[in-house]
């Protein structure tokens, strides 16, 4: 019995207990390192024409003996390679040969590790190997970090053998679940569909037997190869269809519908990479809770390294869904990590500006699509808008679309820029719970009667939103319902003036009777056939103040500054001047009525509910 050169016990414990977080991984390890030993191999048939092409890798099962075997027609190892590269826990001949071959690419084993992860299933591991390169076979055989044993046998052909004995079932843990050819060919084809090899296994299948006159059924075997072996990604554009994209789609992230939009793309630059991205017509069920977990499938050179990359995509862009397929990525010793981020982070980069582009041509070619998908997805967009301080608003302010009072859709800012009245200045928008409830607003009225185009917010973050961009192409965003909004004439300005003055003791005694409800009451021309309205001043409008109400832990304390405006038009002046002179206290209620009236048709709740239902039977 010879022993690991390394601290083995230490190295092994660690490999299997902590290096891998699932137990499954060890047959994607063993079928990676077996496609390496054909890669290298490969490269030597360029200049060797001994070689025999035909590359494989056999999968096969002994359930009788509980024995799984990964078997490859590759380079195979001598004695001393065997010594070398297993006996060294984190020697790697892959890394060496590729120092050696410098031009050879595609070669994922770097750090020798990924064998050991087999330890994790099996408490015995028996390696039948020939070199192509050299004479004679022998076998290598451990029962894990006790050591391990060499010893000359007879072999036909070139290549490697791995046995594993699998260990006994547990309460813990089935191990005997491998011994399963379902459950190897769903392994195979999570992890390694994609290794340029095919990876061949007898499958069985239920066919009736011919001899007899019962209709009776037996199970057969057949070898079948269980990978696709060239990735849809790898292939040229052109050969690929719609009809292959929207089945690859399905069948990859397991959604009934047919994606919105496909985004494919071989990028070439710091870092090198394959996508193949999609956007997905429906929102997961789970898209806006904590449970969603955003991220793309990487992969390096085939072979699945992460199911969920987070940190290829930003939170807004959470909804993509996807591959990745790089050969330029350095990785850990267990591959399920990355071992330098910056990699990562360049091709996190070129995705985001990948992703936008074509957010953006799909807007200019196809409006219609693109507003599907923003019902689908404009939240996140606008979450990070607003989210990092507004870190991120450059990036996505063109990207955003509200709905238009004028053109009954949603529009882009751009488009609202570009429309805009001649002499107009400012953003005008409306917000309120939903569409409907935005377009009944007192304040409304007016400035559509004016011509004014009026975006109406109905999220909780879109005022936010507006309130972070601060200004688009100059043009500053300004709501309806702010106290301060001037869309009057001169000639309006001086007459409302006037009837002000003629009334301010009237208003004053409303303001008095609301007792600091409301920080000012005032005449308004703002209005059209409501005799009143709230709006707001301050930085915190109404719309805020309902949010911010609404979030965790609020105390309440958070109050937009509320004016109260009368309609200068409307026949209730007369009412409450005529009352001001005849019977204030009955101008009191009519005051509280009105306050309530204008809390309702701003979407708050009522007040004082007891004193509005005595006040209005007080009236009636």
């Amino acid at each position: 019995m010879k022993q690991f050169k390394t601290e083995s016990k230490r190295i092994l414990d660690l490999m299997i207990n902590s290096i891998y977080t699932n137990k499954e991984i060890f047959l994607r390890e063993l079928i990676s390192n077996a496609s390496d030993a054909i890669d290298k191999l490969k490269f030597i048939s360029l200049t060797d024409t001994k070689v025999d092409g035909n590359f494989e890798i056999k999968v096969s099962i002994d359930k009788e003996n509980r024995q799984l075997t990964i078997e490859d027609n590759g380079i195979g190892m001598s004695e001393a390679e065997l010594e070398k590269n297993l006996g060294t826990i984190a020697e790697s001949g892959t890394l060496a040969f590729k120092k050696a071959n410098e031009d050879e690419a595609g070669l994922i084993g770097q750090f020798g590790v990924g064998f050991y992860s087999a330890f994790m299933v099996a408490d015995k591991i028996e390696v039948y190997s020939k070199s192509y390169n050299g004479e004679g076979a022998f076998k290598w055989t451990s029962k894990g970090a006790e050591g391990y044993t060499v010893e000359p046998i007879e072999k036909d052909g070139y290549g490697t053998k791995i046995v594993l004995s699998l260990k006994a079932d547990t309460d813990d843990y089935k191990y005997s679940d491998f011994l399963s050819e379902y459950k190897l060919s769903g392994l195979i084809k999570q992890y390694s569909d994609y290794i340029r090899y095919p990876i061949k296994m007898a499958m069985p299948h239920s066919v009736k037997k011919e001899s007899t006159e019962k209709e009776e059924y037996e199970t057969v075997y057949e070898q079948e190869t269980l990978n696709s072996m060239v990735p849809l990604w790898k292939k040229p554009k052109k050969d690929v269809t719609e009809k292959d994209l929207e089945e690859f789609y399905k069948a990859q992230f397991h959604d009934y519908v047919a994606p919105l939009k496909d985004i494919y793309a071989k990028i070439e630059g710091t870092v090198t990479y394959d996508t193949l991205l999609f956007i997905p017509s429906k929102a997961p069920f789970n898209y806006y809770s904590k449970d969603y977990k955003k991220g793309v499938k990487l992969y390096c050179n085939g072979v699945l390294i992460m199911e969920k990359c987070e940190e290829l995509l930003p939170d807004y862009f959470g909804f993509i869904r996807g591959i990745v397929d790089s050969q330029d990525l350095s990785l850990n010793i267990s591959r399920e990590i990355l071992q330098q981020d910056k990699q990562v982070k360049a091709i996190g980069i070129s995705l985001e500006k990948k992703i936008i582009a074509e957010l953006k041509k799909m807007m200019q070619e196809d409006k219609d699509k693109y507003a599907e998908f923003f019902k689908e997805f404009g939240l996140s967009l606008k979450f990070g808008t607003y989210s990092n301080f507004g870190m991120n608003k450059d990036k996505l302010q063109d990207l955003l679309m509200f709905y238009s009072s004028k053109k009954e859709k949603l529009v882009s800012l751009e488009e609202y820029v570009k429309e805009m009245a001649e002499g107009q200045d400012a953003i005008y928008y409306a917000t309120g719970e939903n569409y409907e409830q935005i377009n009944a607003l007192p304040q409304i009225e007016k400035a559509k009667d004016k011509g004014y185009e009026i975006l109406y917010l109905k999220d909780d973050v879109d005022e936010f939103v507006f309130k972070i961009i601060g200004e688009y192409q100059g043009k500053s965003f300004k709501s309806v319902q702010e106290a301060d909004l001037d869309l009057a004439t001169d000639d309006e300005k001086k007459e409302l003036e006037k009837k002000g003055e003629e009334i301010k003791d009237v208003l004053g005694f409303i303001k008095e009777t609301l007792n600091g409800k409301v920080t000012d009451v005032k005449l308004s021309n703002r209005l059209k056939t409501y005799p009143v309205c709230l709006t707001a001043v301050g930085d915190i409008s109404i719309e805020m103040e309902k949010v911010l109400s609404q979030m965790p832990n609020s105390d309440g304390s958070v109050k937009a500054e509320k004016v109260l405006e009368l309609n200068a038009e409307h026949k209730v002046i007369d009412k409450i001047k005529n009352l001001y002179e005849t019977d204030k206290e009955l101008l009191k209620k009519y005051a509280l009525v009105l306050y309530e009236q204008a809390r309702l048709l701003e979407g708050l709740s009522i007040d004082d509910v007891g004193g509005f239902v005595s006040a209005i039977s007080d009236i009636m």
